[in-house]
């Protein structure tokens, strides 16, 4: 059964747009949009990637040592910040997409797991050429684990989190499309190998290796990002939701206002030192 979305849900596809911006861009130009969804803006698919980057979860940031395990990764060229939505830490590179459903919402409306249903729903509609064995569960060991990850043969792909507005909400997954989960999930547990110093198990994932893998891995097929938002995008087209520039969306924000969230988020969810 098809994922029922939006009727005016336009799709907004930057996935080609990996060089130019810090990976705060991203994040910050949902947080905008939301609040133009949240006056009425038409609902937005929003598809990204990014490079080199490690994003971590609020908790994360306010391991004993989350300062000195970020200067670690920095020196290794990876971009790093702190997310206001949900979920733990995650490595990004150009083989993982990711995808955000902003939607609106009530005012009061606390009822999460539908809208996680949701993009569950349309991971599954989208792969439905070509698997259908894409299971939903905590995968213990996995980075960012959480009761909606996405896996395949116990292997974790996808992880989904959600951060809720007054008046609009914004479900973002990760997909690991193509290269090697284990050596994200390497750098994942580098990671807190160092931050958590001192820290209890119970404040951070322990993650192991073979608990992650890309979709091509799972499948064993040349999957690549390139087929999988052309699959993505070919679905959307079949609903009738079409393809819009920046400039087509009402209230979509300039780079300034960009520029100044990012400010404001990097001062918000500074990390612990």
């Amino acid at each position: 059964m098809a994922t029922q979305l939006p009727s005016t849900l336009r799709l907004l596809d930057r996935s080609n747009d990996t060089e130019s911006q810090p990976i705060l861009y991203a994040f910050a130009l949902e947080e905008l949009l939301c609040r133009a969804i949240g006056q009425g803006t038409p609902p937005i698919l929003h598809i990204w990637r990014h490079p080199r980057a490690f994003v971590m979860g609020l908790r994360d940031s306010r391991l004993p040592n989350a300062a000195n395990a970020d200067e670690w990764l920095r020196s290794q060229g990876y971009d790093t910040a702190v997310r206001n939505s949900g979920g733990a830490a995650v490595p990004l590179d150009k083989g993982v997409v990711n995808i955000s459903l902003l939607l609106p919402k009530e005012a009061g409306d606390m009822e999460h797991r539908k809208d996680f249903d949701g993009m569950v729903g349309l991971i599954r509609e989208v792969m439905a050429s070509i698997t259908d064995r894409i299971d939903q569960g905590e995968i213990i060991g996995s980075f960012c684990p959480g009761e909606f990850d996405l896996s395949i043969g116990g292997r974790k792909f996808c992880g989904i989190a959600q951060r809720r507005q007054q008046l609009a909400i914004s479900v973002q997954a990760f997909l690991i499309v193509e290269g090697r989960g284990e050596e994200k999930a390497a750098l994942a547990r580098g990671f807190y190998e160092r931050a958590a110093v001192a820290a209890t198990k119970h404040d951070y994932p322990i993650v192991v290796q073979e608990s992650m893998s890309s979709l091509a891995e799972c499948l064993h097929l040349p999957l690549t990002v390139e087929l999988f938002v052309e699959q993505l995008r070919q679905v959307m087209n079949k609903r009738g939701i079409q393809l819009a520039q920046a400039e087509e969306i009402a209230g979509y924000p300039d780079d300034s206002q960009i520029q100044e969230m990012i400010t404001l988020m990097k001062d918000r969810y500074a990390i612990s030192s």
